[in-house]
C-alpha cells in the first residue's frame, strides 16, 4: 500500500502559482501512470498534468478554479484499490481538508497597502511549504481592498517594498485568474517605473478586475466570462497598442514558384514524413533569410536602447479551442526547410492538443499570423511585444496579373508587416518586406524537400 501525493508542478523557473482549470479524474477513479490527472492553467500556459504514478484517485484537496503555489498538495493517490475505496467513503471526503488562516495584516504606513506577512517577498513560497500535508494554501491575504481586487500576500509585499501605492496597484493590468495582478505583472511595473518606460496606467482598471460591469445589460443578454487565455491575451493586446507605435506595410506576393513546388512533393511529403506539407515553411524560411540581410527587425526595445537579438526565434500563431497560442521554433536560422516543416508540425500539433511546456511559448523574437488559413486576404496584426515586428500572411488566392504586358493566373498573396516605429522606420521595414518577396517569388528548390 503506498499514498502518493500529486502537487502542483512548478512550469517553469518564473511560475510561482497555478490554477486547476479542471479535474478530468473524480474521487474513485483508476488512473494509470502518466495517464491525465488534471488541466491546470499559469501565467504562460495551459497544460495537462499526467499522474505521477498507477493509482486510485482517493482525495482532491484543491477544487477546480482555485489558485495555489508550486510544490502544494493537490491531491491523493492511493495505490491500493481495498484501501482506495474506504478512502472515499462519505466521512472522508476530500472537503475535510482545514485550510489555515491567512497571513497577519496591519495599515501600510499611510500607503493604503495591507502589510503583508512577516518575511520577505517570498513569503508565499515560504508559507506554501509551511503547510501541513494535505492543507489547502490560503491565499488571501487578510483585508480585501475596498474596489474588492484580490491581491496574494506577495504581490502586496512587493508593493510595499517598492513603494506602490494601492492606487497605482488598483489600476495595474492583471494576467492571473480573473484579472489578477501577478508577481511579474507588478515586477514588470516596478521595472518600467525605474527606468522611466511605463506607460500610461489604465484609468478603468484591469481588464477582469472585479467591480461593476463597464457596459449596460439587458434582460436576454448572455454574459459569457473570458477564459484564462482570452484574459491574458486581451490584456497583452491592449499593452501592446501602449507600448508601440503600430505603422503596417502590405506587399503582393506571387506564390505561384511556391504552389507549384509544394504540389510536386506533397504526396511523397506525406508519405515519408507522416503529414502534409503546408505554406507555412516556405514562408518561415523566407522570412528568416530575410532576418539575417536586415538583423534589426530581430530586436527588442528595452527601456531607451536596443537590444538585437544573437537567435532567431520564430514565433508562430497557431488557433486552438482555447485562443491562439503562439509556440515559438527557436533557432530557425539552423535550420533547413525540411527541419522547419516539422518544428512547425511538432508545435501545431502539441499546441491543440495542450500539450506546450512554457518553455515552448518564451523566447520569441519575430511572429507570423497565418490568418490566410480562414480566407482573409489581408490584415494588420499587433506586434507580439517585446518584439518589434510581425508578419501577417493572407490567403493564397489565383489571381488575372499582368507579366509582360501579358495576361497570366498566378497565385496572389497579401503579406502585412506591422513594425514598431521606435525602431523601424518606412525604409528598413520596406527592404525587409521586399527581401521576403524575393524570396518566396525566386524560390528554386535548393532547400528542396525530399
Amino acid at each position: 500500500m503506498a499514498r502518493i501525493e500529486v502537487i502542483m508542478p512548478q512550469m517553469g523557473e518564473s511560475i510561482a502559482e497555478g490554477t486547476i482549470v479542471k479535474w478530468h479524474k473524480q474521487l474513485g477513479d483508476a488512473a494509470k501512470k502518466d495517464e491525465t490527472l488534471l488541466e491546470i492553467s499559469t501565467d504562460k500556459v495551459d497544460s495537462e498534468i499526467p499522474s505521477p504514478a498507477a493509482g486510485i484517485l482517493v482525495e482532491i484537496v484543491v477544487k477546480e478554479q482555485a489558485t495555489v503555489a508550486v510544490q502544494t498538495v493537490i491531491a491523493y493517490l492511493e495505490t491500493d484499490a481495498a484501501t482506495a475505496a474506504a478512502a472515499t467513503a462519505p466521512a472522508t471526503g476530500s472537503g475535510k481538508a482545514a485550510a489555515p488562516a491567512g497571513p497577519a495584516t496591519s495599515p501600510a504606513s499611510g500607503r493604503g497597502i495591507p502589510a503583508p506577512a512577516k518575511g520577505n517577498p517570498d513569503a508565499v513560497d515560504q508559507a506554501a511549504s509551511a503547510q501541513p500535508r494535505g492543507a489547502v494554501l490560503s491565499m488571501t491575504p487578510g483585508p480585501v481592498p475596498a474596489k474588492g481586487r484580490f491581491y496574494s500576500p506577495l504581490v502586496l509585499s512587493i508593493a510595499r517594498t517598492e513603494d506602490v501605492s494601492m492606487d497605482e496597484l488598483e489600476r495595474i493590468p492583471g494576467t492571473g485568474e480573473g484579472g489578477r495582478v501577478s508577481k511579474k505583472d507588478i515586477l514588470g511595473y516596478v521595472q518600467a517605473k525605474k527606468s522611466g518606460t511605463l506607460p500610461p496606467l489604465s484609468q478603468a482598471g484591469p481588464i477582469a478586475a472585479a467591480g461593476k460591469p463597464a457596459v449596460p445589460r439587458r434582460e436576454g443578454d448572455q454574459v459569457i466570462p473570458m477564459t484564462n487565455v482570452q484574459q491574458k491575451m486581451a490584456q497583452h493586446m491592449v499593452n501592446s497598442m501602449q507600448t508601440s507605435p503600430h505603422v503596417a506595410a502590405i506587399h503582393e506576393v506571387d506564390m505561384t514558384v511556391i504552389a507549384k513546388h509544394r504540389s510536386e512533393h506533397a504526396a511523397a511529403f506525406e508519405r515519408s514524413e507522416g503529414f502534409k506539407l503546408t505554406y507555412t515553411p516556405y514562408i518561415i524560411d523566407a522570412v528568416v533569410r530575410a532576418i539575417k540581410k536586415y538583423p534589426l527587425i530581430n530586436a527588442s526595445v528595452d527601456g531607451t536602447t536596443i537590444v538585437k537579438k544573437s537567435s532567431i526565434n520564430i514565433g508562430m500563431a497557431v488557433a486552438s479551442e482555447n485562443g491562439l497560442i503562439v509556440p515559438v521554433i527557436k533557432h530557425a536560422e539552423e535550420k533547413s526547410l525540411l527541419g522547419i516543416a516539422r518544428a512547425v508540425h511538432d508545435l501545431a500539433e502539441r499546441t491543440r492538443s495542450r500539450k506546450l511546456t512554457p518553455d515552448d511559448i518564451q523566447g520569441g523574437t519575430f511572429t507570423i499570423s497565418n490568418y490566410g488559413v480562414f480566407g482573409t486576404v489581408f490584415g494588420t496584426p499587433l506586434i507580439n511585444q517585446p518584439q518589434i515586428a510581425i508578419l501577417g500572411t493572407g490567403a493564397i488566392v489565383k489571381r488575372p496579373v499582368v507579366i509582360n504586358d501579358a495576361i497570366a493566373i498566378r497565385s496572389i498573396a497579401y503579406f502585412t508587416l506591422s513594425f514598431d516605429h521606435r525602431v523601424v522606420d518606412g525604409m528598413l521595414g520596406g527592404m525587409f518586406m521586399d527581401s521576403i518577396v524575393k524570396n518566396l517569388e525566386g524560390f528554386d528548390g535548393e532547400s528542396e524537400i525530399k
